[in-house]
């Protein structure tokens, strides 16, 4: 019975692997380059997106990896100075993630002038672009991968 138990440990632990990097590995010069979409007010799905872009910051490295969050329709909600959420560390995270000069929060100006929001009502660093779509669009253009956690 021992026996039976260390080979289902041992082939347990050597089932469980490393990543392999593609290459050309990410470095400082040559950073991964990602963009995720927050498009959704639902806070499941942006403590999704916010845990998904911890993790791929953790794993590279936050000098070797480039991350866009695009907020558009009611994901806005996200980046607002008086958002109200019952998960109130989910501004918390989302400041932490600001803090990254490889992290950058994206607004859609065309959803802000749906609903009538102001650039001030915006957390501080939060950039603008006309349409959101077209952000990712064109990011996914210039060689950025799209996540949609």
């Amino acid at each position: 019975m021992r026996s039976v138990f260390i080979l289902l440990l041992l082939t347990v632990t050597f089932m469980t692997a490393e990543t392999k990097m593609a290459e050309p590995k990410p470095s400082m010069v040559n950073p991964r380059q990602f963009v995720f979409p927050i498009s959704s007010a639902n806070e499941e799905e942006i403590s999704h997106v916010l845990s998904s872009v911890s993790n791929v910051v953790k794993f590279y490295g936050v000098d070797k990896c480039e991350v866009i969050i695009v907020v558009y329709s009611k994901g806005i909600k996200a980046v607002l100075t008086n958002a109200y959420f019952f998960d109130k560390e989910i501004q918390k995270r989302l400041k932490s993630l600001m803090m990254y000069d490889t992290v950058e929060f994206i607004a859609c100006k065309n959803t802000m002038d749906t609903y009538e929001i102001e650039e001030k009502e915006l957390l501080k660093d939060v950039k603008m672009v006309t349409a959101g779509i077209v952000e990712i669009i064109e990011r996914q253009l210039d060689g950025y991968i799209y996540v949609r956690p």
